[in-house]
């Protein structure tokens, strides 16, 4: 059993590392890519019928949402983008609630796909973001 909790130290240290390593526009595709995986977890929870689990996987991506894209957003500095991109996160995060109490597939679908664009846009910026350097 004390190399099951090995491994897994192992591999918390290194997403951590990762995460430190990261700029701070790989740690905005970092989220969406996890935001991502959660809603995939929570349908195959939701799915299967396993309720806490499902929770748990929806209430991560509300986190994601809610303390990493929505928190990282400047509202002065930001402009109208910010502010639409932040009605935009907290929309998400309604849609997300309302899967999670109802058991509402569609929702979850139209949660991930909300999403898509804006995750699609940060890794075209990142493209060019490496190319200036």
């Amino acid at each position: 059993m004390s190399s099951l909790r090995d491994a897994n130290a192992y591999a918390k240290v290194g997403v951590e590392s990762g995460i430190l390593a990261a700029s701070p526009h790989q740690r905005i595709v970092m989220l969406f890519d996890s935001y991502q995986a959660s809603i995939r977890i929570a349908r195959l929870h939701m799915q299967a019928g396993h309720t806490a689990e499902k929770g748990k996987a929806i209430t991560k991506a509300i986190n994601i949402v809610s303390q990493g894209l929505r928190a990282s957003l400047d509202l002065e500095q930001g402009g109208d983008i910010a502010v639409q991109l932040d009605q935009l996160y907290d929309y998400v995060v309604r849609v997300l609630l309302r899967a999670n109490l109802n058991n509402d597939e569609t929702a979850l679908t139209t949660a991930a796909t909300l999403l898509e664009n804006v995750a699609a846009a940060w890794l075209a910026i990142g493209s060019h973001i490496e190319e200036e350097r």
